[in-house]
């Protein structure tokens, strides 16, 4: 029996795993429901992800991506003086009024860090790359306080099922960024 060429089974385990956690929680992973669902043999699990934190580690990675992808399309992000404050408002709107279930799912995996330590150097990449982007625009400090915001706010519009706020966002946001001295 001749091996057959798969090339997309790793990326259909990792989105595969991705729909469990979002249906069962991280508490519903295996490797055997992740390959029901992948529809793949549960050898091809053990064989691209070893661990099951080997495979929550690339779910986490990917799901990671939302946010970055909402920022970045935020062209005004990328210009020399953005209004930091009313443009990271509308990226976090933007992230928040899109599918509710992959958001609700990217935060549950960056929590798991908490509790499985092979996931914190991806969340840290997170807040990391996020950091880094603010940095073009304000200090470091301020950019790291800007992610920790975010963080809050986008947990506490996931954790009470309200509805985001952008004006509020907006002002608390340009509370923490110190003003641009004059003729920046």
């Amino acid at each position: 029996m001749s091996r057959r060429y798969d090339p997309g089974r790793r990326q259909r385990i990792i989105d595969a795993a991705i729909r469990v956690v979002g249906e069962k929680g991280i508490a519903g992973l295996s490797h055997r429901t992740v390959a029901a669902e992948a529809d793949v043999p549960l050898g091809s699990t053990t064989y691209h992800f070893a661990t099951l934190d080997d495979l929550l580690v690339a779910a986490l990675r990917q799901a990671n991506e939302g946010f970055a992808e909402a920022v970045a399309a935020h062209g005004a992000l990328s210009g020399p003086h953005p209004d930091l404050a009313r443009e990271l408002a509308a990226a976090m709107g933007e992230w928040l009024a899109g599918e509710r279930t992959g958001v609700e799912l990217e935060y549950e995996l960056y929590l798991a860090a908490l509790r499985r330590p092979a996931l914190r150097p991806v969340a840290a990449e997170w807040a990391d790359g996020l950091a880094a982007l603010l940095s073009r625009h304000t200090d470091p400090v301020t950019a790291r306080a800007l992610v920790a915001l975010v963080d809050g706010i986008c947990l506490q519009v996931l954790l009470t099922g309200g509805s985001y706020d952008e004006e509020y966002a907006r002002e608390v946001l340009a509370r923490v960024i110190p003003p641009r001295p004059p003729g920046t």
